[in-house]
């Protein structure tokens, strides 16, 4: 996934305001990421996604997201929302109305 590809479907939050959010405001919980604009509280889709983001932000010890291991992620933003979609029609989550 790019920069600007949503990871927040719900909340239509980006991978680009993760970062900075992680940058900016350095939480110490992955579970205050939901401050980013409610990230990870809709269907829930995300939320391992931003544990991710989270963990390597503490591993890189930098709050810059320049400094984060440069690991794309093998998944495009078109599977990734097709990966989504079939989440939501199992069950496993429900987008917020």
């Amino acid at each position: 996934m790019k920069l600007d590809d949503k990871v927040c479907y719900c909340f239509h939050i980006s991978k680009r305001k993760i970062l900075n959010h992680l940058r900016i405001h350095r939480p110490r919980r992955a579970s205050q990421l939901s401050e980013c604009g409610g990230a990870g509280t809709g269907c829930g889709w995300c939320v391992p996604y931003l544990k991710r983001y989270f963990a390597e932000s503490e591993e890189s010890g930098s709050p810059d997201p320049s400094d984060l291991p440069q690991t794309e992620e093998a998944i495009t933003a078109e599977e990734y929302a097709q990966q989504r979609e079939k989440y939501i029609e199992s069950g496993k989550g429900v987008p917020p109305a």
